[in-house]
């Protein structure tokens, strides 16, 4: 505790913002277990970020093949 804190002073009133929203969804959905909690949020957040990734190589090859029919079709005119 903190040498300049009273005892018996009241707690900070908790926070409310999108990542406490989230937080306290995982740990309801994981019935109170803070680790399993964490763990969860984690594979979701890889998942998101895999997905993210596999789009994004996606649409750079879209874009590439774009870029080369263009040139073709320059080139046959």
């Amino acid at each position: 505790m903190r040498q300049d804190a009273m005892p018996n002073a009241p707690l900070p009133a908790p926070r409310s913002g999108p990542v406490e929203d989230i937080a306290r969804a995982y740990l309801v959905t994981a019935h109170g277990n803070a680790e399993a909690a964490l763990h969860a949020a984690i594979a979701d957040a890889l998942a998101d970020l895999c997905e993210a990734e596999r789009r994004t190589r996606r649409q750079d090859r879209l874009i590439s093949r774009g870029y080369v029919r263009a040139a073709l079709h320059e080139a046959v005119r």
